[in-house]
Formats: C-alpha cells, structure tokens, sequence
C-alpha cells in the first residue's frame, strides 16, 4: 500500500488500497470509468497540496495525475493560447509564463500543487485569479462518461469557486488552455503590498520578473513557498478561505477590520479574525501541530502530527472566530475522510 502522506505537502495520510499513476489524458479517463464501473471510491490526486487525508487513508483508488506538458502557439495580435497537461506543476508553468514573455500568471507563482486543480478552486492570490486566464478546461465528465471541453465562460468562476467544485466528484481535469497577452511586463498590480515591494503605484505594471521575484519573496517570508527543511511550511497554504460576509455582518465587525467590496457582498480576512480572536502566529508551539509561525492562516505539521491533531486545531480556531466575531470560518483545504 501507498501511504498518502508521501504525496501531499501535509505529509500527512494514511494508507491508500490502490495507488495508480495516470500520464495521459487517455490513461485518465480509462482508469476513472473502470473504477466507475466496479463501484470502486475514487480520490483524484495532483500535487496533493490543498489536501489533508485522514490517518486512516483511502479505502478506494488513488489516481495521481502526471500528465504534464506545455504547448503553445502565439500571435503578436492574439497573444499566446497555452495548452498544460493537468499534472504539470503549477509553479513551474508560471516560470514558463515568465521566460516566454506571456503575461499573466507571475502574481501567482510560488503557490503549489497541479495545474489541473488550478480551475477547481480558481486559485488566486495578491490581486490575481486565474479565471481571468483560463480559455477553457477538458475533463472526463463522469456522470455523462465523455470528456468534455468547457469554455471558460462555462466554468461558473467565483471566489475560490468554479463550476467543478460544486459538483464534486463529477469532472476530472486532463488540460486546461490558457489566453495570456505576450509582453514583458505584468498585468496591473491590484496588491497593495505588492505593489509596495515594487515600488509602483496599485494599478501599474512591472516586469514580470520583477513581479515573479517579488511574490516569491513575500511568499517565502511567510512560509508559503514549500521547503523541505522549513516545518511552516508543511502545510496546505492558507487551511481556510476569507469570509465573504452580508453587509450587516460586515457593519458587525470592529472599525478597523478589513472590508473588501465583492459584488453586492463584502470579503474579510480570514487572518485578521484569527489574529483578533487570539490565535498569533505560532499558537500551540510545543504541540505537533501548531499555527505557521509566519503567518496565522497556515495550519502546519509541526513535529509528526496526525490529520486528527490538525482537525482538532481547526476546531479550535474556527470555534474560536465564532464566539468572537460570529463568523464561521470555511476550509479552503480539502478533507478527505475527515470532517471539521
């Protein structure tokens, strides 16, 4: 049996009872459909980074997808159509992005894990999302068994939402394409600490490298880039989402909590709550599992802590949030064989 903590950057994860490693789009769908036909549980794992599994692992088929792969074609009035096999690591298609001159992606390098799980959970990060990017995803529809090719428009991109992730279980990504403008220079800098970093003003571009450099930097200093010898960060990034709140709870708040407009709505930090709830960076030192020291938002397997030593945290800290503020934070991670 293959133990799940080897391939999720928890490094957490009991045993799974199949473990099959899926390099095409054609390897994908046959391995998915013969599970389907047997009546055989399915977990589809890419880098493993947004994924806490339980201490007693999978009872089923774990399909990894290692389809990588990047193909291109660009025109000077068109900008550049990327196509990326769903297994290719994410950070190292922004570097492609970034040594090719295709803007777009260099706000969001250093996060983890696959391109493929970049359309479920419509990754974003320092005034940057991916569905202004995406052109459109092929997946293996499992409920209609055909594979599909879905327009971005199609895709039903929210706030680390997507059409895929409220469905869940029903598509499985092969490929996602790509519409990134050619150019040296980033798109507009919508980050005010990012942009503070570059030295520009919100709203302006900078080299992309420039951009690139920086977002790793910042990232790095709070334990968000993964490092083997660094214990902040075995984690899965940020463990919950930012709150996006009525306008009467936003009035609730205290004055100087964050307000964020989204839409007819009004986003908050999920870090600021945690913080003001009493929860600092490092919260539950001494413990195996404990807050990231760099940053309150990452849950981190500090000395050989159990999927239950990290839920049992998360309990701590989304209880806690409520009694303050009356707001329940939600996993952005995904818990499999676990519940919060």
């Amino acid at each position: 049996m293959t133990d799940l903590k080897d391939h999720t950057t928890f490094r957490i994860g009991g045993p799974a009872r199949a473990f099959i490693e899926a390099a095409s789009e054609e390897e994908i769908c046959h391995i998915v459909q013969d599970c389907d036909d047997r009546g055989e549980p399915v977990l589809i794992l890419g880098g493993g980074s947004n994924m806490l599994v339980a201490d007693s692992g999978f009872d089923g088929t774990v399909i990894k997808i290692v389809n990588a792969g990047i193909e291109a074609q660009s025109e000077p009035c068109y900008g550049a159509e990327v196509r990326v096999g769903a297994g290719q690591t994410w950070d190292d298609f922004v570097a492609h992005c970034v040594e090719n001159g295709w803007s777009g992606p260099e706000a969001l390098s250093g996060i983890p894990g696959s391109v493929g799980a970049c359309p479920i959970q419509n990754i974003g990060a320092y005034g940057a999302e991916v569905a202004t990017m995406v052109q459109q995803v092929r997946a293996w529809d499992r409920r209609d068994r055909t594979i599909r090719t879905i327009a971005a428009a199609d895709c039903d991109f929210g706030y680390r939402d997507s059409r895929f992730k409220r469905e869940p279980g029903r598509y499985v990504v092969t490929q996602v394409t790509f519409q990134l403008p050619l150019g040296d220079q980033s798109q507009p800098i919508r980050y005010p600490e990012l942009a503070a970093a570059l030295g520009v003003e919100v709203g302006q571009r900078a080299p992309a490298r420039s951009v690139r450099e920086q977002v790793l930097r910042i990232r790095g200093g709070k334990g968000m880039v993964l490092n083997e010898s660094d214990r902040d960060t075995w984690s899965a990034g940020s463990f919950f989402t930012n709150p996006i709140l009525s306008l009467e709870q936003a009035a609730s708040l205290p004055d100087d909590a964050p307000r964020f407009p989204a839409g007819d709505r009004v986003k908050t930090s999920a870090a600021w709550l945690i913080q003001h709830a009493g929860f600092a960076k490092g919260y539950r030192d001494g413990y195996k599992a404990r807050l990231s020291s760099k940053h309150v938002l990452a849950l981190t397997n500090h000395d050989a802590a159990t999927a239950a030593d990290v839920v049992a945290l998360g309990r701590e800290i989304r209880d806690g949030v409520k009694e303050r503020f009356g707001i329940t934070l939600v996993p952005e991670v995904n818990l499999v064989g676990i519940a919060l």
